[in-house]
């Protein structure tokens, strides 16, 4: 055996996406990190071990302009360039490059960290090392730092530590929560198996192990949609372990899990229902996905109160979106469906206090363990938002070994810089501005060479029949006069019109009703129908304008999107057509108001007067994402071979060396990792491809960089040596497939930020 000893200022363990983006977020913060990981590969439920699909915010297209940007922002857009038919082995490369690519990070993987040193009493104790066995190699590693991280997701670290934790559900009494039992106990999610199949071309047979279950015998068929052409998380349901300890019970929850398994298999193949004569199993997971264990305790218990009410914690660090998703306790074999799911108005926050102990001064967590009762764990589960989350957490270890803090003193002392941070990493925060006082841009002021001053989408592709209602949300900075609809009508006909905004800044869905408007449509057809609105609001905001259902006028949708204009149809029966969506709460106006027929199709509309919402101002105004508004600088279409600028202009000449840029990847467009859908793009059309960065001086505009084929929306370039100059502008020559340049920020500093 070789005993070895690791020192650096902060170790994570875990390496699934919460301890992968904690692990990079502090690198990149010029902190030393060890990321200790007890499996081969990076990634966690993500991993191609378990192939769990990468949910978020987004709820899968439910949520809008969601997509999580920061570290696992950076790592779907490399996933969806490198690997868009979703290969799981090639995501394991992605997350794997991401982390060596960052020389303060040293990885450990398949160590398995199974003693802790932790010092003091119950309530103030602190962790001096923990150490690992590294399996195949006969290392025992011992791990010094003046920071942890417990990312494991099971908790297994902090538990050693000491830390308090909890199994189970809360009371409903605790917090008020409408969805937990009347009486606590240890219930938990369960874990899940998953499958892959694929055609060979020819007759496969398939022979079922004697431990295959006959599911016949079951309430599987009945309960449970099968298809001989699914697998992987179309079988999320294959869930079992609720009622059982789901780590100590590991094998024999796996065991289940396979015979079920097998026994779906057999009865795909052999029942004689299904056609699959030339199927065969291409994998099976042997590595159960558990989704709950334990939830440590933080300064604060993130619960279902606060993700309905979107509360806007003053430590909010990260943000989430998926439902409060929650699974029967007995999975599988359950009589009622395999979950239900209630949504929030649009994202919640996560505030700093549910990411680390409550009685563990140098303890921080992310992931599936974070501080939350078990409904909101329901939905802060999922791996995007633990990702957010472990990026948060990173950022915060990263300033309290630089500082020399606990988490709670950062909290109480300087939660600002630790907000202040995030936003400079472009991580997933929502209605923080930036306050940055290193960043120079903010004292100077923006203009371009040109602006789009006008929503004013006319480019029709097909018509759309108007036989339920549907919704057009747009940004409106000023008095709203009138809008314009492009229609055809069957006949002369009323057309009834509402106008509502949507409350919080953070929200995309009708929330108070401003006025309704009815107006006499002739018949005819290709008409601009005018609908004279009159509306000042008191700061800017997104409108939603609701078109009611009539079998007799069709709409025009455009094949040119305009961003921070939506397009929406009213579902009218919850879940059909779509079994994911099937048992979604009839009261979520998320669920309620679908993108998914007319996603990146707005309808053909013009608003009055000109608009300020894509004015080169937006890149200055604090915020690098919508809120209240698109947030972003658009110019005009752009002709071929043409290019378009933004420029920044200060007072007085400055010095700087270092330039942030970001730009535009449209987060509404929902990616994934593995095999859920498939987007179109390798890249995002919006992004701009070719640029270059310009300095004014007394000859002229002379280069500082140049840049050709972008595909990342966030850019930091550090000039060979310092510069003075006035003015800056980024020279758009190219996007990577839209008509406009779209730049959302752009930060100017005087030293390297790291």
């Amino acid at each position: 055996m070789r005993n070895e000893k690791v020192v650096t200022d902060i170790t994570v363990v875990g390496g699934g996406l919460s301890g992968v983006c904690a692990a990079i977020a502090a690198g990149r913060l010029g902190r030393t990190v060890a990321l200790v990981q007890n499996r081969p590969v990076l990634g966690g439920n993500s991993s191609s071990e378990v192939r769990v699909w990468v949910c978020g915010a987004t709820g899968h297209g439910t949520n809008r302009y969601a997509r999580e940007t920061g570290i696992i922002g950076e790592l779907f857009l490399e996933n969806q360039y490198r690997n868009p038919e979703g290969n799981p082995y090639l995501w394991d490369l992605v997350l794997l490059e991401a982390v060596r690519a960052e020389p303060n990070i040293r990885l450990f993987l398949n160590t398995d960290v199974h003693e802790v040193e932790a010092v003091g009493g119950a309530e103030d104790r602190r962790i001096q090392a923990v150490t690992g066995w590294m399996m195949g190699s006969e290392r025992r590693i011992r791990y010094e730092s003046p920071v942890y991280l417990d990312c494991t997701g099971d908790g297994l670290a902090g538990f050693m530590a000491g830390a308090e934790f909890r199994i189970g559900r809360e009371a409903k009494a605790e917090y008020g929560e409408e969805w937990a039992p009347e009486a606590p106990d240890d219930i938990t999610l369960g874990s899940t198996l998953l499958f892959y199949t694929k055609d060979a071309g020819h007759p496969v047979r398939f022979i079922a192990p004697a431990f295959a279950k006959d599911i016949t015998q079951t309430s599987i068929p009945m309960r449970r949609i099968i298809r001989s052409g699914d697998s992987g998380c179309h079988y999320w349901w294959i869930e079992w372990g609720g009622e059982l300890d789901t780590v100590h019970d590991n094998e024999r929850i796996r065991d289940e899990l396979w015979s079920v398994i097998y026994g779906i298999w057999d009865y795909i193949k052999n029942s004689g229902k299904f056609d699959a004569d030339s199927l065969t199993l291409e994998w099976v997971g042997s590595v159960p996905g558990k989704r709950e264990y334990r939830r440590f305790v933080g300064d604060y218990v993130l619960n279902q109160l606060d993700i309905l009410a979107q509360e806007p914690f003053d430590d909010r660090v990260a943000f989430g979106g998926w439902s409060i998703d929650l699974h029967p306790p007995q999975g599988m074999y359950a009589e009622e469906s395999g979950s239900r799911h209630l949504f929030a108005d649009g994202n919640y926050h996560i505030p700093f206090r549910s990411l680390y102990s409550r009685n563990v001064d140098n303890l921080l967590f992310a992931g599936r363990n974070i501080s939350a009762s078990h409904v909101a764990f329901g939905t802060t589960r999922v791996m995007a938002t633990c990702a957010v989350m472990g990026e948060a957490a990173g950022t915060g270890a990263a300033l309290c070994a630089q500082k020399g803090v606990t988490p709670r003193e950062l909290l109480l002392r300087d939660i600002a810089s630790l907000q202040q941070t995030l936003l400079r990493q472009d991580a997933s925060l929502i209605g923080v501005a930036n306050e940055d006082p290193l960043d120079l841009a903010r004292s100077a002021t923006a203009d371009a060479s040109s602006t789009c001053q006008r929503i004013d989408i006319v480019g029709a592709s097909e018509a759309y029949s108007l036989n339920a209602s549907v919704g057009l949300l747009f940004p409106v900075d000023g008095p709203l006069e009138r809008i314009e609809l492009l229609l055809d009508a069957d006949r002369s006909t009323r057309l009834d019109i509402e106008l509502w905004h949507t409350g919080k800044k953070i929200n995309y869905v009708p929330a108070e009703k401003v006025s309704a408007f009815s107006i006499t449509v002739p018949a005819g057809e290709n008409q601009w129908a005018e609908v004279p609105v009159l509306y000042r609001p008191d700061e800017p905001r997104n409108a939603f304008v609701i078109v009611r259902a009539n079998p007799h006028v069709r709409l025009y949708l455009s094949d040119e999107p305009l961003f921070g204009v939506l397009g929406f149809e009213r579902r009218q029966d919850e879940g059909e057509g779509d079994e994911s969506l099937a048992d979604l709460a009839c009261s979520d106006p998320v669920a309620k108001w679908s993108m998914r027929g007319v996603h990146r199709k707005p309808f053909c509309l013009r608003v009055h007067p000109r608009t300020s919402a894509y004015s080169p101002s937006q890149i200055l105004n604090g915020y690098a994402r919508p809120y209240g508004g698109p947030n972003v600088w658009l110019s005009d279409r752009m002709a071929p071979g043409t290019e378009e600028w933004i420029r920044l202009t200060w007072p007085e000449p400055i010095p700087f060396a270092e330039i942030h840029l970001t730009f535009n990847d449209d987060v509404n467009e929902d990616l994934i990792n593995l095999h859920h859908h498939r987007t179109p793009y390798e890249i995002m059309p919006e992004l701009v491809r070719d640029y270059r960065l310009e300095i004014k001086s007394e000859k002229g505009w002379i280069p500082v960089h140049e840049e050709k084929g972008n595909r990342k929306r966030k850019r930091v370039h550090r000039l060979p040596a310092r510069v003075t100059t006035d003015q800056l502008r980024l020279v758009v020559e190219a996007t990577n497939g839209s008509r406009r340049a779209s730049v959302t920020e752009i930060r100017v500093y005087d030293s390297p930020c790291s």
